[in-house]
């Protein structure tokens, strides 16, 4: 288990790792070894920190308030993320924290999607069997960036990361390592769009005790 401290954490990368099988893993497994190995980088391996999906809220928006660039690093599973990272999306990103009004504890950060996918990038397409083209399924990550007044950067993908060749493996774990430690001095940065405003009116505000 990663031992995560809210101590000294002032500019370091988060890395919020979620596999439910590690074992199993060719790509992601690697990723995560290769985040651990650059300084300044907390890395939270969600399974293993939450087996039993009893997350600690606090904890874990002390850390991610601290932290500029927060990375989403999971294997795409029925074209979205792994369950645990769901719930931590629903129980961490609470509003007046994370988003409507007084939730500007993420406001001005980033956000950056590191994920996998099992089939390869041919068969995101509108004539093969996934129907669609990978970038139909990035909206929720970018509108979840968006609510919480965050940047979402340019997703890094490896597709058909079941028979990708070591070149391919070893390539993409070696430019994932290398941005982890050249963040923020990234070119496409500059290029990025200005976040758009996503005011959410108090009308829209969860009630307490209300679900839905």
């Amino acid at each position: 288990m990663d031992e995560l401290t809210t101590e000294g954490l002032s500019s370091g990368v988060l890395v919020l790792a979620a596999h439910p099988n590690w074992r199993e893993s060719r790509v992601n497994r690697r990723l995560l070894e290769a985040a651990r190995s650059v300084p300044g980088v907390q890395v939270s391996d969600l399974y293993a920190r939450y087996a039993d999906y009893d997350i600690d809220v606090p904890a874990e928006q002390a850390l991610a308030a601290r932290a500029p660039l927060i990375v989403l690093m999971h294997p795409i599973q029925w074209y979205s993320m792994p369950a645990l990272l769901k719930l931590w999306l629903d129980e961490v990103l609470t509003y007046g924290w994370a988003y409507g009004q007084g939730g500007t504890a993420l406001k001005g950060k980033d956000l950056w999607l590191v994920a996998t996918t099992g089939g390869p990038e041919s068969s995101y397409h509108p004539q093969s069997y996934n129907r669609y083209f990978f970038d139909a399924f990035l909206p929720p990550y970018e509108q979840t960036a968006a609510l919480c007044g965050m940047r979402f950067l340019p997703p890094l993908m490896l597709h058909g990361a079941r028979r990708a060749n070591e070149e391919a493996v070893a390539s993409h774990v070696q430019v994932f390592q290398d941005r982890l430690r050249s963040y923020p001095q990234w070119p496409e940065l500059d290029e990025l769009e200005p976040l758009p405003e996503c005011e959410v009116p108090t009308t829209d505000r969860p009630s307490a005790g209300g679900a839905r």
